[in-house]
């Protein structure tokens, strides 16, 4: 049986690859702040390790076959870029220290699709195109880019693979995180929507796609796990059809989400927390549009529609209360 070991396991994606893990006869070890904040099923061969990333975890990885690091400092409010750094960049040079020491086979990086030059509808981006604008200003996209770098450029005896998932949506959503989206729109009489849109993916299948490269990934490549381009607008009018409702639309101008950008740069200066930012609002005035066909062809992913995404999502709120 082979031994993986994760982080990052209580989130929406580290939940999901756990389950998947586990149905398909691995044994897992997860690093976890809590175990109590693990929302997945007891299972023999899953063990639970409550500790921190910055502590010498070597212990643990002896024997161990393969590491998936998805952990993450995702928030968009931190000011400054040490404090994305020191949790996606010298946690992850850490982590890949030990685990080369340790002797571990495979190191899979999860990062994120803001890493990779995005496309349009007429050409889609891929894994071969170098980041752009708004997210090379983007301190979080930054600094997971400057990780895959050093993975990249100096891994020896362990083998890397990159994973950059798009926009997840699906169950086990505790925080929740992407699923914020949702809420956005659900139960809403007016929905002020960007007239941006973005590539989006269930978690379920971006966590097919991470089990995948376990056994097909190829050392030092990166692979998009995405499927659907959409505008928010029909992003939204999903959401609308599959939870029966029928608000007014209006769509948000472009002018004035660079005015709460610059806001927001303001506040910045001024050491406050805010999500605004230029950077932040130019990425809802863009369509950052991606292609999956590398991860189909070699990682051999079936992307089930957005739809059942949403379905997933909404269920689970549902049966947490929260909404």
């Amino acid at each position: 049986m082979k031994k993986v070991f994760v982080t990052g396991a209580t989130g929406l994606l580290g939940t999901n690859i756990i389950i998947k893990l586990l149905q398909n006869g691995y044994s897992v070890i997860a690093l976890v702040r809590q175990k109590s904040k693990y929302l997945g099923e007891e299972n023999e061969n899953l063990k639970l390790i409550e500790g921190n990333l910055t502590s010498d975890l070597s212990s643990y990885l002896t024997n161990i076959d393969c590491i998936i690091h998805i952990a993450a400092e995702t928030s968009q409010n931190l000011i400054r870029y040490e404090d994305y750094k020191k949790i996606n960049y010298d946690i992850t040079v850490n982590l890949f220290s030990q685990s080369e020491a340790c002797g571990v086979r495979k190191f899979l990086f999860v990062s994120s699709a803001n890493t990779i030059g995005y496309g349009s509808e007429k050409q889609l981006g891929n894994e071969r195109e170098l980041q752009k604008y708004p997210f090379t200003e983007s301190f979080y996209a930054q600094s997971k880019l400057e990780a895959e770098n050093y993975l990249l450029e100096n891994h020896k005896n362990t083998e890397i693979i990159i994973l950059n998932p798009t926009f997840m949506i699906g169950a086990y959503d505790t925080k929740p995180s992407s699923g914020k989206l949702i809420f956005w729109a659900w139960k809403k009489k007016l929905i002020f929507y960007p007239k941006g849109g973005k590539n989006f993916v269930h978690v379920e299948d971006a966590a097919n796609g991470i089990l995948n490269a376990i056994e097909k990934g190829r050392t030092g490549e990166k692979y998009l796990l995405a499927n659907e381009n959409l505008s928010y607008r029909v992003f939204f009018n999903k959401i609308n059809r599959i939870t029966k409702q029928n608000p007014i639309m209006i769509a948000i101008p472009h002018r004035f989400l660079s005015f709460l950008g610059l806001i927001g740069d303001g506040l910045r200066k001024l050491k406050i927390k805010t999500n605004l930012s230029t950077a932040n609002m130019q990425a809802l005035q863009i369509r950052n549009y991606y292609s999956h066909q590398k991860s189909v062809e070699e990682l051999g992913i079936q992307y089930q529609p957005i739809d059942k995404a949403i379905e997933d999502a909404v269920q689970y709120f549902m049966k947490s209360n929260r909404n």
